[in-house]
């Protein structure tokens, strides 16, 4: 609460008068909400398309007949887990899920340090054999199941992978180091010219991907691209998706968007960004000055929106199923979400409600003319700490982002605490899984 008072000395007196005809609307009760997202879909998480909730997965096959139990991080932020998570769903291998928590934003879960005693993710059980590091796990996947389109051993694919690895390398050394205006010139030319060399490839082949078709080096390109792609717009106001520059590439990732392991296991920009710190060390902001305005607007974009301006996904939204979904899962953590709030609970309950009033209706409700400046606070503060894929999908995020902006910046300009970039203790799992409501946290 001492950093709520602080953030108050803000005052808004032009935003509180704005007229009443903005408010139309009481807000609802939570029944009157859950009543209106009762009629949202019910998602087969066994069955049905990817999802980051799903804790077992058969792809309409026998519980009893499952071989694999997989093992990753609770907040989808880790993309040697991805990797396996996408390679299991592509090949519909059967699978259980078991999730554990990641050192930069929570101590090793003790029940997973008895099994993996370094702790690192991901880790695989296949019929009962436990394996580690993401490539090992990829490589006995395939003996087991079969390749994926080419096998790992491929001429071809192992050529890719080396070159996949450059490009991660290149992209570590331009990011995560300080630099003055020389060095930083080089490794941005260094990253460019490795990137152009992965475009020449996809130019190489009839159709999106790297291969004649879908195959295993997509999905190990996957993870790494996805977090460059995020982290190098906002850091280093580099757009990896703009079609004019990388068509090859802006096409693989459109391609693949069209695809349900992707769909389901895809992140945004503002997640990345600031999961990535305190994962690789430090995250440096180009020294280059004639970067520095088109850096400060890709940088406002991401933390303030609108979100959907930005270019981290190509497919359409489909805004009443987008909203339902953010709106169900809000109420699902109802209690949790009010619990690690900064603010006080009962100003939270009133101004989540109006967010949640406005996602549903579109309307302002006329409670938020009501509410005390510290409303704005809590609101920001649970805008920012969004995740995406693990609390919904990314359209349903940006979409619950535009709401609980738009309702507090009817209250007040006043922001929450900076999201943090030495941890990210902010985002533990611990009140969740106190929380009821564990099984799809």
């Amino acid at each position: 609460m001492n950093f709520v008072k602080r953030a108050l000395g803000v005052k808004t007196a032009a935003l509180k008068s704005l007229t009443q005809k903005s408010w139309t609307m009481s807000v609802s009760t939570l029944t009157q909400l859950q009543e209106l997202v009762k009629d949202l879909p019910v998602q087969d998480y066994e069955n049905g398309p990817t999802s980051s909730q799903s804790l077992l997965r058969l792809f309409g096959q026998k519980e009893a007949d499952i071989r694999v139990t997989l093992y990753r991080d609770n907040h989808a932020w880790c993309p040697y887990c991805q990797k396996v998570w996408v390679w299991l769903e592509e090949q519909q291998i059967p699978y259980r899920v078991k999730k554990t928590t990641m050192f930069c934003y929570r101590p090793k879960d003790q029940w997973y340090l008895q099994i993996v005693p370094n702790g690192f993710l991901p880790a695989l059980e296949l019929d009962g054999k436990l394996i580690t590091e993401s490539d090992v796990i990829l490589q006995n996947l395939e003996n087991d199941f079969g390749p994926l389109y080419a096998p790992l051993s491929d001429k071809t694919v192992v050529e890719l992978r080396r070159l996949e690895r450059r490009l991660f390398a290149a992209w570590c050394q331009w990011l995560c180091y300080k630099r003055n205006r020389k060095s930083e010139l080089a490794a941005q030319e260094n990253f460019q010219s490795i990137l152009k060399n992965v475009e020449e490839k996809l130019e190489g082949t009839p159709g999106p991907f790297f291969l004649q078709e879908f195959s295993c080096v997509d999905v190990i390109f996957l993870p790494f691209l996805e977090r460059m792609s995020a982290s190098l717009y906002y850091y280093k106001g580099f757009n990896m998706r703009n079609k004019s520059y990388w068509p090859r590439i802006s096409r693989w990732f459109e391609s693949f968007e069209l695809r349900s392991s992707y769909r389901g296991s895809q992140s945004d920009f503002h997640t990345h960004v600031h999961d990535l710190p305190p994962q690789m060390g430090a995250c440096h902001v180009s020294v280059l000055s004639e970067l520095r305005d088109q850096i400060d607007q890709n940088q406002k974009l991401v933390n303030e929106g609108p979100w959907g301006k930005l270019p981290d996904v190509s497919y359409p939204p489909s805004p009443e199923i987008d909203a339902k979904t953010a709106a169900y899962r809000v109420l699902k953590h109802w209690d949790t979400l009010l619990e690690v709030n900064p603010v006080q609970r009962e100003v939270l309950d009133v101004a989540l409600r109006c967010a949640l009033s406005h996602l549903l209706s579109r309307k302002i409700p006329n409670e938020v003319s009501t509410l005390p400046d510290e409303a704005a606070i809590g609101l920001r503060y649970l805008r920012d700490r969004i995740s995406v894929p693990r609390d919904m999908p990314i359209h349903a995020a940006k979409m619950l982002r535009e709401s609980l902006e738009a309702t507090a910046a009817l209250i007040s300009t006043a922001q929450g605490p900076k999201i943090p970039t030495k941890d990210r203790k902010d985002q533990s799992v611990i009140p969740f899984r106190r929380s009821k409501l564990l099984e799809h946290r």
